[in-house]
């Protein structure tokens, strides 16, 4: 810290560090504050000619209101540092930066947006099998033994994790984050074919009602991909697959993942329904079967209906799958309406989409 703040305030030294309590000094009273989003510090810098200088070190705390995962916090850090400059009479925001393992800080305050490098891998996405199947309306073997791939890497992925909070977290965010349903409605168009604006509001309304439901079932946390779709999903050769983009903290409810890949026989086969009944049907009902053999899960079914609400809203979003047709779009959305309101989802309910 002194070799940085030494970089930004030449012949300047740190004088002192004082810890800023929430409300330090204060009589303990009913409306004493303990705890914040962090323990500022604040830094008294001082140079020959006995000039001082005050400032203020901050470092975001992890907590369950949403800060638990250093994105989170590194997320609220960056914000800080722009709405601080925004506010009239406000604190002025100095610097924001990163701690090294080091431990030496590396500034970011004239930066712009983040980056991201990571390796590359071979292959191709599982979508392009979804696609031949639904057009030629054949499954290979190379197709079930992907299959089985797929349901047996999923139900090795989903080990669990005791952290109950961390639960509510996914589903806060299931329901409430912009990547989630509110999100997902509040981008839809106000005149997208049989997703009027009323009905987008009664399944947002069903599905708030599962957010106090599924507290019940905070044991179920597990090890997730978080967007386990076709699209994300790369085989090289045979069943040798690699995923792409986890997210949302790498955990949730398993039904996440068996439903974002699930959805998508659906998806593929409705605008070629014949594909449901020479292929993606069979696809289907199969995955659930080997994903339930692989990991015994009573109530998988029991808790899919707000993640099948919110992966049908996904894709018949025009937004993503722009010419999915009003009938597919109408079918998705009437199966996930089905499942809201029964507290489970059958799947064999999917074959009547297609009868």
């Amino acid at each position: 810290m002194r070799e940085h703040l030494a970089r930004l305030f030449p012949a300047f030294r740190v004088e002192c560090l004082e810890p800023l309590a929430p409300d330090a000094g204060g009589t303990r009273t009913s409306t004493t504050k303990s705890a914040g989003y962090g323990l500022p510090v604040k830094i008294t810098l001082t140079n020959d000619r006995g000039e001082s200088r005050q400032l203020v070190w901050r470092v975001a705390s992890a907590n369950e209101f949403g800060h638990d995962r250093r994105a989170d916090r590194a997320a609220i850090t960056l914000l800080a540092f722009e709405d601080f400059a925004a506010i009239p009479q406000h604190v002025r925001p100095i610097d924001v930066g990163a701690i090294g393992a080091d431990g030496q800080l590396t500034s970011l305050w004239d930066a712009g947006e983040l980056y991201l490098i990571t390796s590359y891998a071979r292959g191709t996405i599982y979508a392009d099998d979804l696609r031949r199947i639904a057009g030629a309306g054949t499954v290979t073997s190379l197709d079930i033994a992907r299959l089985e791939a797929l349901a047996r890497y999923l139900a090795a992925l989903h080990q669990p994790i005791d952290a109950p909070l961390r639960y509510r977290r996914a589903i806060r965010d299931l329901i409430g984050h912009g990547e989630g349903i509110f999100g997902m409605i509040d981008g839809y168009p106000d005149d997208v074919p049989a997703a009027s604006r009323a009905r987008l509001q009664a399944i947002e309304r069903l599905c708030i009602e599962w957010r106090s439901r599924l507290r019940e079932h905070e044991g179920r946390l597990a090890r997730t991909h978080g967007d386990f779709h076709p699209f994300n999903i790369l085989f090289a050769t045979g069943t040798e697959l690699t995923c792409l983009d986890a997210s949302r903290g790498a955990c949730g409810d398993p039904v996440d993942d068996v439903i974002a890949l699930s959805i998508n026989y659906l998806l593929f086969a409705l605008d070629s329904p014949a594909a449901w009944h020479s292929g993606l049907g069979a696809l289907w009902h199969r995955f659930w079967t080997l994903y339930r053999d692989a990991r015994p899960d009573p109530a998988l079914t029991k808790v899919a209906p707000p993640f099948f609400a919110w992966r049908a809203l996904v894709v018949c979003n025009p937004r993503f799958y722009p010419a999915l047709s009003t009938e597919a779009r109408n079918a998705l959305l009437g199966l996930a309406e089905a499942a809201l309101a029964a507290h489970h989802l059958d799947p064999a309910w999917a074959d009547e989409l297609f009868r």
